[in-house]
């Protein structure tokens, strides 16, 4: 929703019993015994799936293009990477520069304080059903057994004296299989299959083995996908910071590796928080039980590299925003009020009266 509309949905019940802290300074703790609690940071969670492609030399790879006019067949080993999907989400982690102690008093009716694992408050004299979504580890895709290509080779192959001999009789095995194909798919092979099923499998046999036989002269590719997690916690509006660099050749490196290529970050602040929006109330100062909450600030999070824009990602950010105390006059003895938080940005998302019996 629209800042203009977080305030309205809230502000106006709490126009006399909040008290705007306009800075850190000004976040006095109360020196009584109570329940501690976090306001929350706004982190960014990227996963990015890389793709790795290692290519491995054929046995007889010097002999490609002589036996199968196969020009591009290398001869050397080569492993290459890039990235194939970028996804972010935004996670609310505690802020250890907003650690405050819930004053506990006999005169407000606070009955339950929920936090997060990590300590983040995310709900007063309720509970919040939001639940962080649980990292499910990246599963690559079953790959095929790879394929032995001497389980495909003839007595004469396998007992060739030499490494020219054995390529002349496999290329020559390959161009043979690729006959006996092409004389199936027209119907004028000697032995032909009864049905359609028996045709399909005598067919995709002889693809297997001229497969195999062909991996010797123009070699194997296999491909693996990762997954890497990169955490990032904007803090103040920057341009074209360096996030991480990648390598074709080596994959994800660190910022200051100078063999990848950058990939930069810029934080810009889309809509920040009115410091006087709300008034100070000095009297509502003898209800201060150390109750916080963020008026988080919304911004736009780019990356690019030097060429293109890669992603552009606009959220609320609790650390782009202000603090706000309210007054222990929400809790009082004959009404009180419910209050749940986002766990993320630490604003409130709604407040519910209640009248106590």
């Amino acid at each position: 929703m629209e800042m203009n509309t977080y305030k309205k949905t809230w502000r106006q019940l709490l126009l006399s019993a909040v008290t705007l802290f306009a800075c850190q300074s000004s976040l006095a703790q109360i020196p009584s015994e109570g329940m501690s609690y976090y306001l929350p940071q706004t982190e960014m969670v990227f996963t990015f799936l890389v793709e790795k492609t290692s290519f491995t030399p054929g046995e007889l790879a010097e002999y490609a293009q002589r036996y199968l006019k196969a020009r591009d067949a290398g001869t050397a080993p080569l492993t290459t990477y890039r990235i194939v999907d970028i996804k972010m989400n935004t996670i609310g982690r505690p802020d250890t520069t907003k650690h405050f102690t819930l004053a506990l008093d006999k005169r407000f009716s606070i009955s339950e304080l929920h936090r997060t694992d990590y300590g983040v408050l995310t709900a007063i004299n309720t509970t919040n059903p939001y639940q962080e979504p649980e990292a499910i580890p990246f599963q690559p895709a079953a790959k095929p057994k790879p394929l032995n290509p001497r389980d495909y080779m003839n007595e004469d192959i396998l007992t060739a004296t030499s490494k020219a001999k054995m390529a002349q009789l496999i290329a020559q095995d390959i161009y043979d299989i690729r006959d006996s194909r092409n004389q199936l798919q027209r119907g004028l092979a000697e032995f032909m299959p009864k049905d359609g099923e028996q045709l399909r499998i005598m067919l995709n046999g002889l693809a297997t083995q001229e497969q195999a036989l062909s991996q010797l002269f123009v070699g194997t590719t296999e491909i693996d996908t990762t997954e890497v997690t990169l955490v990032y916690v904007p803090r103040t509006v920057t341009d074209r910071e360096v996030f991480f660099r990648f390598s074709k050749y080596y994959g994800m490196t660190d910022a200051d590796d100078l063999g990848g290529t950058p990939y930069y970050i810029s934080v810009t602040q889309e809509q920040g928080v009115d410091n006087n929006s709300l008034p100070q109330d000095p009297k509502a100062m003898k209800d201060n039980i150390n109750l916080y909450v963020n008026t988080p600030g919304k911004i736009k999070v780019s990356l690019t590299t030097d060429e293109r824009t890669l992603k552009n990602y606009t959220f609320y950010a609790a650390q782009f925003g202000n603090i706000e105390n309210l007054s222990g006059a929400l809790f009082g003895k004959k009404q009180t009020s419910k209050i749940v938080l986002n766990p993320i940005t630490g604003g409130i998302e709604s407040i519910t009266e209640e009248l106590l019996k």
